[in-house]
């Protein structure tokens, strides 16, 4: 039978808000073996950067890989230009650690700006272990709110926040997190996925009341396989690799202020790199 893609060809691509693009990917083989959590690392051109991106979800029967990702830096820019039709030099995995999946009773999933794609298939996975799913999305506004309706489908109540307060509460999804558990509702863990600050911000939350806090990091990460060790960070005051070690860990463990300062290590040169590339490219 004649093959209809290629290994690594978009088949399907959307923009879901302002910079933000979801492709669906052919890889057989990493859609075999996907599971909730994990993540691949895609390289655009033989001399791309490496850049690990959360698998939202999967098609095992057509094999298909679904990635949602944000242009921030030159390389998810240049992944952001490739089209329908188009191969991803490299595309492997699936890597990290799935996540822990199994009936808990009551979960919160939080999940901040391009973090609710990450966590959306952990809520579809708890939703199917028999889990009451409560699910906190939010973004800056409500443009920039995505899977939505991913998100409704997967859980019994959704709670959605913004920072302007365009669409559903004005604040942030730990404002909502608070609010939720004392209200006395009984909650037996928090899932948390999105920008540093927020992970950190619900680890806060949630510490008083004993909850327990998974959250999924977002460290830099070369290899994705624990030999180069850029991704490490400090959790329980012993240094972990997020690639195999991760990229889940108990949020009232992790040490945030390490794991911000190193996400910004680079800034600078990754602003000045992009505005070369966009100099260049207009």
């Amino acid at each position: 039978m004649r093959q209809l893609f290629r290994l690594n060809e978009i088949v399907e691509k959307k923009e879901l808000a302002p910079r933000i693009k979801e492709i669906k990917v052919y890889n057989p083989r990493i859609a075999a073996k996907a599971r909730a959590g994990q993540f691949v690392i895609v390289k655009v051109g033989e001399e791309g950067e490496r850049i690990p991106l959360t698998i939202a979800d999967w098609d095992r029967e057509k094999g298909l890989i679904t990635i949602v990702f944000q242009e921030v830096g030159v390389s998810t820019y240049k992944l952001g230009r490739l089209g329908v039709g188009d191969v991803i030099t490299d595309v492997v995995g699936p890597l990290g650690n799935p996540s822990e999946i199994e009936k808990f009773g009551t979960v919160v999933c939080v999940g901040g700006g391009v973090g609710i794609a990450a966590i959306y298939p952990m809520a579809k996975e708890l939703k199917k272990a028999g889990n009451r799913v409560i699910s906190i999305i939010g973004a800056r506004n409500k443009d920039l709110l995505i899977y939505e309706e991913e998100m409704r489908r997967v859980s019994d109540e959704l709670r959605i926040t913004t920072d302007d307060g365009s669409k559903g509460r004005k604040g942030f999804v730990s404002d909502e997190l608070r609010d939720l558990l004392n209200s006395g509702l009984k909650v037996d863990r928090v899932i948390a996925v999105g920008p540093a600050i927020m992970m950190k911000t619900c680890a806060d939350v949630t510490r008083p009341f004993n909850v327990k806090t998974i959250v999924s990091l977002n460290s830099l990460m070369l290899c994705g396989m624990g030999m180069c060790g850029a991704c490490r960070v400090e959790v329980g005051g012993k240094t972990r690799f997020v690639c195999v070690d991760g990229p889940d860990f108990d949020a009232h463990q992790v040490n945030f202020d390490v794991l911000i300062k190193r996400l910004n290590a680079y800034k600078a040169e990754e602003q000045l790199a992009l505005k070369r590339f966009l100099e260049v490219k207009a």
